[in-house]
């Protein structure tokens, strides 16, 4: 099982360390395929007040020193072209947003490195439009045919996050997971799946209280990974706060997706 999971955004070298060293454990456990998780940059943010983060050159400068210091597996996000040249000097994976995911130079830009690419789906497109952006990042590297084995094959994974629902909510469709795992492998983003968007003054709000529940069904319908946004405390995180689990929460969670998994 591949597991992502970090903080939202990069806010300090002292915070993402606390972190890291927190989820040491992940990373030892044979039955986790893991990777730290964290943005140097949150291009999406609904308000020009709200944190953005560290910038791509201190941000990338944190993240390599989380791996050379934990040896993590890293993913982080790349809204630009002209990142993902930079970006995939330190980052195993590369994430697309999901308001991007149709956007065509970036993801053929992701495509021509030797990252691992997860493609966050839109909460606007259906899981069957979603064979299109993968599509794109197979046929750059060579491959014609948009299946489960091919695209485990070239490192391409689809990103589960929920539909808008109406204005300001987020719906879970499980059947989501079932479709798009019949021509990719797919991980569940857990976390920004109970975000309620634009809900909190011009920030996104969330409830995190949902975030086990949504994880276990996910578990339980068959996904090849899961996605956390993680915080020593989200209370005082500085972006996605309100939909993030503390670190002893994802404990929790973690060990009931393992009995889970074992039933199925």
């Amino acid at each position: 099982m591949k597991l992502l999971a970090g903080p939202c955004v990069i806010e300090s070298e002292e915070n993402i360390f606390k972190i890291a060293k927190a989820l040491e454990k992940y990373n030892n456990d044979e039955t986790i395929e893991f990777y730290f998780k964290s943005s140097f940059d949150k291009a999406n943010r609904t308000s020009l007040e709200s944190f953005r983060g560290l910038g791509i050159d201190e941000g990338l400068r944190i993240l390599q020193k989380v791996k050379d210091d934990f040896g993590y597996k890293i993913v982080t996000d790349v809204h630009e072209t002209i990142q993902v040249k930079q970006v995939a000097e330190v980052a195993d994976m590369l994430q697309i947003p999901a308001f991007l995911c149709r956007q065509t130079d970036l993801l053929v830009a992701c495509a021509k490195t030797s990252c691992e690419v997860n493609i966050k789906k839109g909460q606007f497109l259906s899981a069957d439009a979603m064979k299109y952006p993968l599509l794109k990042i197979l046929q750059t590297r060579g491959c014609l045919e948009a299946t489960y084995e091919n695209a485990q094959k070239y490192g391409v994974y689809l990103c589960e996050r929920g539909n808008s629902f109406g204005y300001g909510n987020m719906v879970v469709d499980m059947r989501n997971l079932v479709i798009m795992r019949e021509f990719a492998p797919v991980i569940f983003d857990a976390t920004h799946s109970v975000q309620t968007p634009t809900a909190q003054d011009g920030k996104t709000g969330g409830d995190s209280s949902m975030v086990p529940y949504l994880a276990k069904a996910a578990a339980a319908v068959g996904v090849d990974g899961l996605f956390f946004e993680t915080h020593f405390d989200p209370s005082v995180a500085l972006s996605d706060g309100a939909n993030m689990l503390r670190l002893e929460e994802l404990n929790v969670v973690i060990e009931k997706i393992k009995l889970i998994r074992e039933i199925y």
